[in-house]
């Protein structure tokens, strides 16, 4: 089972934007649950340069069923033009976690 659980992450500069993307797709069932993690500082090249941000990371835990439909709605919700995206594959974990992710994320 952990081989179809998925994390998957993207950041924000603004925190209430943050709480939007992870609250929507909770409520969405895109994801069983979201962390925020307090401001960390991003270094990344930007149209020629490099830049800096004070950004929020992401993280979703959900399934590889899920991980489409996730994706599709946070490049939708998000403000960046390019916002990172990407998922980390679940090797292992408690069967009661896994199998919560699984029943939190299962289509109606």
């Amino acid at each position: 089972m952990a081989h179809d659980i998925v994390i998957a992450q993207t950041t924000s500069d603004d925190e209430g934007q943050a709480t939007m993307l992870a609250r929507g797709a909770v409520e969405s069932k895109l994801a069983a649950g979201v962390h925020i993690d307090a401001p960390i500082t991003a270094f990344y090249w930007w149209k020629g340069k490099v830049e800096a941000a004070r950004e929020w990371r992401i993280s979703y835990m959900t399934t590889t069923d899920r991980l489409p439909a996730l994706e599709a709605w946070v490049h939708e919700k998000h403000s960046y033009d390019v916002p990172q995206w990407i998922t980390l594959p679940v090797t292992g974990g408690s069967e009661a976690y896994l199998s919560w992710v699984f029943e939190e994320t299962a289509s109606d």
